[in-house]
């Protein structure tokens, strides 16, 4: 009995090693929702506390954030200005809002750039401010000129013929 004991304890170590270093460096890289990210650093945190060890809802807040990648600065830096400090369900929601902010902001910046490469091509073939030209009867006019031949000058002789 003594030995199974000594196993447990043994184990629920190594588990609270895991957990503690897994809860302090987590980063969020997108390959999963704020939402799914957020619970399970609160799902670790619920588990060391299981395993006897109590992680203060202010340091939570601060590992979360600190798994936050760059394009999350701003928003890591409005929070340390605030008087206010949020508890973990509310930086939760708010990270949710920021996720949807961000990714709106990144499919405005997509669709400005395919539209400025569109620009760019437009601009390459037929100048700034241009458009391509378009062709209607005036097609039918420049065929015509093409039709005749170049040595006798009637129309589908060409100089191929006379060779």
């Amino acid at each position: 009995m003594k030995f199974v004991k000594e196993r447990s304890q043994i184990a629920n170590k190594s588990l609270t090693e895991t957990l503690m270093s897994t809860l302090t460096t987590m980063k969020f890289d997108g390959s999963r929702t704020m939402h799914e990210h957020v619970i399970e650093m609160i799902n670790i945190a619920a588990r060391l506390k299981s395993l006897g060890i109590t992680v203060d809802e202010n340091f939570l807040v601060q590992f979360i954030l600190n798994s936050l990648p760059f394009e999350y600065d701003p928003f890591h830096m409005n929070y340390d200005i605030m008087k206010d400090k949020w508890n973990v369900h509310e930086l939760h929601n708010m990270l949710v809002q920021e996720e949807t902010r961000l990714k709106n902001q990144e499919n405005q910046s997509i669709h400005y750039v395919k539209n400025q490469r569109a620009e760019k091509k437009a601009y390459k073939k037929h100048g700034k401010g241009k458009r391509p030209l378009e062709i209607v009867k005036a097609s039918s006019k420049v065929q015509k000129k093409y039709d005749k031949g170049h040595l006798c000058g009637k129309s589908g002789h060409f100089q191929k013929n006379y060779s």
